[in-house]
């Protein structure tokens, strides 16, 4: 089956998040000028390419370069989840990295095996299909780890990061402070920083000893958790107050960093 074909769903922050599923028999993969990373999310299948047998197992992860194009044979039904992007991705991030021109190049590598291109693969699969309830700077730090684990691992290495300066950090919380509510982006963040967006993501990381999109979680978390406890608002529109797209949304975060519902914060 022609993978153009299948019904797909729209990622976010310059990345397409697809679930590909292919019936058995032949399958054709058809030039694109993105690059595609494509990791197997179904039960085992065997196949032929040429005169090679195959198995594909869960995790088996193909990168796929700008204008391939293959065809093979599967004996069975596939599914995979198929992360797209345009090559000026790879480029930027390698620029902001302060990589040579030119690294940020990937050969095709058919069947291997990447635990952390999977989890990246399967954490937007998953946003994908919650509808991207937590918003473009989840979707850009998965993009961008994706970007830099693949300069890395399967180009050269990028340079040793350092932290952010006091100032940098203060701008930077501030500014989050100062917008929990709105849907922030690591990209404008990053300017707050004046830093490029591979480097701060990093060195924030290196600064506080979290992920940006965890260290907003927290404050999210915190902030709704006072909201609460002083009873005057109900606890959708608390949920709302502190950033969160619903208030199921928050009991989930509150539930993971707090260790208890909302509902035990009214009667604190």
């Amino acid at each position: 089956m022609d993978e153009s074909a299948l019904a797909v769903a729209p990622g976010r922050a310059g990345l397409q998040v697809d679930l590909v599923e292919t019936p058995g028999g032949v399958v054709e993969l058809r030039p694109m000028a993105d690059l595609r990373i494509r990791v197997h999310s179904g039960e085992p299948v065997r196949g032929l390419c040429g005169s090679q047998r195959f198995v594909y197992t869960r995790g088996d992860v193909d990168i796929v370069a700008a204008g391939q194009a293959d065809r093979w044979h599967e004996d069975g039904p596939g599914r995979s989840v198929v992360l797209r992007f345009a090559p000026a991705l790879l480029e930027r991030t390698a620029q902001e990295a302060g990589l040579p021109a030119g690294r940020a190049a990937l050969a095709p590598r058919h069947q291997f095996q990447d635990a952390h291109l999977a989890h990246i693969a399967w954490a937007l699969d998953a946003e994908r299909q919650a509808g991207f309830p937590n918003g473009r700077l989840y979707a850009e730090s998965l993009g961008t780890a994706l970007a830099v684990h693949l300069l890395g691992r399967y180009t050269l290495a990028r340079k040793a990061p350092r932290s952010l300066s006091a100032a940098q950090l203060r701008r930077v919380v501030d500014y989050i402070e100062n917008r929990l509510d709105e849907d922030l982006s690591l990209t404008v963040l990053a300017g707050v920083a004046h830093s490029s967006v591979s480097h701060f993501k990093t060195l924030f990381k290196r600064s506080l000893g979290v992920p940006v999109h965890e260290y907003v979680v927290q404050r999210r978390v915190e902030r709704a958790s006072a909201l609460l406890r002083q009873g005057r608002l109900p606890a959708s529109e608390v949920a709302l107050a502190a950033g969160f797209a619903h208030q199921s949304h928050m009991a989930r975060s509150m539930r993971r960093v707090l260790g208890v519902a909302p509902s035990a914060l009214r009667s604190t």
